[in-house]
């Protein structure tokens, strides 16, 4: 899946959760640096949580993937581990944008995690609930900012797996086998403008084509 993405044209791929979920995913994050996991995973684990690429104009981009800690599995402090990343790759200086992806569930702690970088990196998106929110706007000191960017799936499920299996799962407060949504997918996401001189956001912009939602472009 990883190579048919980059092949696809991907520069970078990020994770969260359910990085290890298949095996062999620790060799292949071991030698490919554009996979990557939360940075703030504790010691021991193989692969990276921050990359920098360039384009075609020489234009270095810095993407830093992060996992929350409320309501999530045991990971070290998420806002320490941004200032030691942060620390180390500066805007303006090591990276002439910034793109920061929060893996989170709580709506609030990525909200905080967005004020809190305001004005240190470009972009702050957040992903894991599988539900694109519409708060998208630049923050007070130029940060581009959206709480959650939805997935790229069937939505007419319940987070895209099969909302029968899902809601007599609910239902029956049982633990039934969950199974994937095959209908026509949705794909989201977000289009970010960056000032070439700031490295700071001019506009960010819903992506949805496809599927139920109501696209956006």
């Amino acid at each position: 899946m990883c190579n048919a993405l980059f092949d696809a044209g991907s520069d970078v791929l990020t994770s969260g959760n359910h990085i290890w979920d298949k095996s062999e995913i620790s060799s292949y994050i071991t030698h490919q640096p554009r996979l990557l996991r939360p940075v703030n995973m504790k010691v021991g684990f193989p692969g990276a949580g921050f990359v920098i690429v360039s384009d075609k104009q020489g234009r270095r981009l810095a993407v830093l993937n992060v996992i929350t800690n409320l309501f999530m599995a045991d990971y070290l402090n998420v806002f320490a581990a941004l200032d030691d990343c942060l620390g180390k790759i500066k805007l303006g200086q090591d990276a002439d944008a910034i793109f920061v992806d929060v893996h989170g569930e709580a709506t609030s702690e990525k909200m905080a995690i967005g004020h809190y970088l305001d004005g240190r990196v470009s972009c702050v998106v957040g992903t894991h609930t599988h539900v694109p929110t519409a708060d998208h706007h630049i923050l007070e000191n130029g940060t581009a900012y959206q709480t959650d960017a939805g997935m790229c799936g069937d939505y007419n499920s319940v987070i895209g797996m099969n909302k029968e299996v899902a809601t007599d799962r609910f239902r029956k407060q049982s633990s039934g086998r969950l199974s994937v949504a095959t209908g026509e997918p949705t794909l989201c996401g977000v289009v970010v403008e960056i000032d070439d001189k700031t490295g700071l956001g001019i506009s960010i912009k819903p992506f949805r084509k496809g599927g139920r939602l109501q696209e956006a472009t």
